[in-house]
């Protein structure tokens, strides 16, 4: 692909070869840079995504023109990006400045709360509600438009693959910003958390903290596979679910999903999940999956406790997040994937009341313990995936200690965890119905009674690692001092050595 960059307004643009998608982005930001209005990279993320949603939606209608009968944008027509972005010598400058402000932004806004807004509009909204422009420099705004224009059209399917990297560049910029890790979960985790769930045509699948929308997307690809027709893609599209409290993120879903095939993505809400009485959810809101990596170590605004009941009651999401996952879960049918962090496996409280219920009424048959440095450079803290099904009690939960590839000490950017690695829970998973599974250097099981014995603490220990001695400190102590006194005495027999040589020398001289 053929990129071009607008050098400014009015200028001959230079054509660039091949640049790299990653290239591309870094070049919009840097023209953002000089906007006096935006404020660090989260505010230019911010700018770009919602600059791409448009761009994507009216690539999308072009395609909705054909294939949906009837189809009628929501858009007045002169805030289709068509109208006012498409043309490079389009509205620049004071002009583009104060239509994006004073008139584009209220009227998509609107179409959040408006009556009688059809569902594709509804979704543009809901992507607006909360969304603002910072550039202040028109001139600087066109030509990120132009760039975003000119150098990507959704409608191919090789662009639309470049999502993708758009995806993986705004989330390492995110992370550079300070809060990536608040909505990052590595494509691997995902990947081998749907694949156990094995997700069905027709089962309502729920990510409550869905972030940019990994789960989802990495369900619908799996999902994907079992459509034959329309209405098993309808049945797809009217089963996936998901919840993002803040708008960047919720933003990036969005835009995220509509690229994988769920069009009008009315079920990906942009709300606060706990925010809602956990009374208030029915039958009606119960799902067969919900799979997801709630945010931990972050504490949600006073009130929020008091939507649940008082054994509870705290203001940790992770662990009102385990409350609501456990409600939501539909009986005898209902099972679930989390990630939650080592903290939650030998917390006591609130987390032994979670965990209580979740031997007795729930069957948590796995934990997955995955190593330190799985979430780097977001955060270093272990994490764990645990898997339950609606139905139990709990006999007993076997764990899976996932090694370190050869060599390796720890994963980072270069080095990160992979989907290939995960082959080794495979083969001992024991299919569907987990039999035959076996104790192994990985593997041990537990009995859900010695875990009641524990007070619930779930932060069990592989037997089968081999203890470390490290010895009493006042025999260590000892051996240290004992090194030292023999190094110095080595260092003064050197220098002994090196003085009669000296010695002899200056004599043979004289």
């Amino acid at each position: 692909m053929n990129f071009w960059i607008p050098a400014c307004a009015g200028k001959t643009k230079e054509k660039i070869e091949n640049m790299p998608l990653t290239t591309l982005i870094k070049a919009i930001q840097d023209i953002m840079r000089k906007d006096v209005g935006v404020d660090g990279d989260a505010q230019r993320i911010s700018q770009m995504v919602w600059l791409i949603f448009l761009k994507i939606f009216d690539d999308k209608e072009q395609e909705w023109q054909l294939t949906v009968p009837g189809y009628k944008s929501p858009l007045p027509s002169r805030f289709c990006w068509s109208s006012w972005a498409k043309n490079p010598e389009g509205m620049t400058g004071e002009e583009l400045i104060n239509f994006v402000n004073n008139d584009l932004f209220p009227a998509l806004k609107k179409l959040a709360t408006a009556a009688g807004v059809s569902p594709h509009g509804k979704v543009v909204g809901s992507v607006f509600e909360d969304a603002y422009n910072y550039m202040k420099s028109g001139t600087l705004r066109r030509q990120v438009i132009n760039t975003i224009e000119e150098d990507v059209d959704f409608n191919k399917s090789g662009d639309r693959h470049l999502f993708n990297d758009i995806y993986e560049k705004i989330l390492s910029d995110l992370q550079s910003a300070g809060n990536a890790g608040e909505y990052y979960t590595p494509r691997a985790v995902t990947q081998f958390m749907v694949d156990m769930l094995d997700p069905q045509l027709g089962q309502t699948l729920l990510d409550p903290a869905c972030g940019t929308g990994g789960f989802l997307t990495c369900a619908i690809e799996h999902l994907n596979k079992q459509v034959k027709n329309n209405d098993d893609r309808k049945r797809l599209q009217e089963s996936i679910f998901g919840v993002e409290k803040k708008p960047l993120p919720h933003m990036l879903a969005m835009t995220n999903i509509m690229l994988h095939g769920i069009d009008v993505p009315t079920n990906v809400r942009h709300d606060n999940t706990l925010s809602r009485p956990l009374k208030d959810y029915g039958p009606r809101d119960r799902v067969d999956i919900i799979i997801t990596n709630p945010p931990f170590g972050g504490m949600e605004e006073d009130g929020i406790e008091n939507n649940f009941p008082r054994k509870y009651q705290t203001r940790e999401t992770a662990d009102l997040f385990m409350a609501l996952i456990m409600h939501l879960l539909k009986h005898d049918t209902g099972k679930a994937a989390v990630v939650l962090p080592d903290g939650f496996l030998f917390g006591e409280g609130t987390k032994t009341n979670l965990k209580r219920e979740l031997l007795e009424a729930f069957n948590l048959h796995t934990i997955v313990r995955l190593p330190k440095g799985v979430f780097s450079p977001y955060t270093s803290i272990a994490t764990n995936i645990l898997f339950f099904e609606k139905g139990g009690p709990t006999k007993e939960v076997w764990f899976f200690e996932h090694p370190y590839p050869e060599s390796y000490k720890s994963y980072s950017r270069s080095k990160p965890l992979t989907i290939a690695e995960f082959d080794l829970e495979k083969a001992w998973w024991g299919g569907a119905e987990r039999a035959g599974r076996k104790v192994t250097e990985q593997a041990w099981k537990v009995s859900a009674s010695s875990l009641a014995e524990r007070n619930y603490n779930l932060d069990c220990k592989n037997p089968h690692e081999v203890a470390i001695n490290h010895r009493d400190p006042e025999e260590l102590m000892a051996e240290y001092q004992q090194i030292v006194r023999q190094l110095e005495a080595a260092q003064q027999a050197l220098k002994a050595e090196l003085m009669a040589c000296l010695s002899a020398n200056n004599r043979g001289k004289a």
